[in-house]
């Protein structure tokens, strides 16, 4: 949760740093998905918030939800190496990260439908925007197991955060965070 909190306060801090700032000079790979997420703010404080949220779920939410991103990602990463550039992917990205910073800091409860939609929403825009940003050359599908490999283990992290985030000290700590990525969002949305 320390961890969480971090990387929350450092990206309002940190100036315009999506996960895909221009073309890749190296070949798709494994290594170079798996790094991508983790390249900039947006991705890598959505992806932690979708752990922390699904931690404040019931538990039949708590575990779609992290399936869901990693599942329309790959979707969105697909499509995009078909048929390339979206409309306003980047303020979508960006209001994903607002978004799912207040969902947390509320510690918003929804139907399980609602919850999965949002999250499969988000899932793709981030996968549209890692499939416009795929390297040439080398394996698309060693790229795209990379970043879903990575997504996961970004989902953990805010889940383990938000499931030892037991008592009112580090719950309110939590959503503070929650609150800072929302607030991080809205500087990268006005960056967009």
């Amino acid at each position: 949760m320390i961890c969480t909190l971090f990387i929350a306060s450092a990206a309002m801090l940190a100036g315009p740093a999506f996960a895909h700032p221009g073309a890749h000079h190296a070949s798709a790979s494994f290594a170079v998905g798996l790094s991508h997420p983790f390249a900039g703010w947006d991705h890598l404080l959505a992806m932690l918030a979708v752990g922390i949220w699904a931690a404040q779920q019931k538990r039949a939410l708590a575990l779609l939800m992290p399936l869901a991103f990693p599942l329309m990602m790959g979707l969105g990463a697909v499509l995009a190496m078909q048929f390339g550039s979206l409309h306003y992917v980047e303020s979508g990205i960006a209001a994903s990260v607002a978004l799912l910073g207040l969902l947390v800091a509320f510690a918003v409860r929804m139907p399980v439908v609602a919850g999965a939609a949002i999250i499969a929403l988000f899932g793709f825009l981030h996968g549209y925007a890692h499939g416009i940003e795929a390297p040439a050359g080398g394996s698309m599908f060693a790229y795209g197991a990379g970043f879903i490999a990575a997504t996961i283990m970004l989902h953990l992290a805010g889940m383990l955060s938000g499931m030892f985030a037991r008592s009112a000290i580090t719950t309110g700590l939590l959503r503070a965070g929650g609150g800072a990525m929302a607030t991080a969002g809205v500087a990268l949305l006005a960056l967009a």
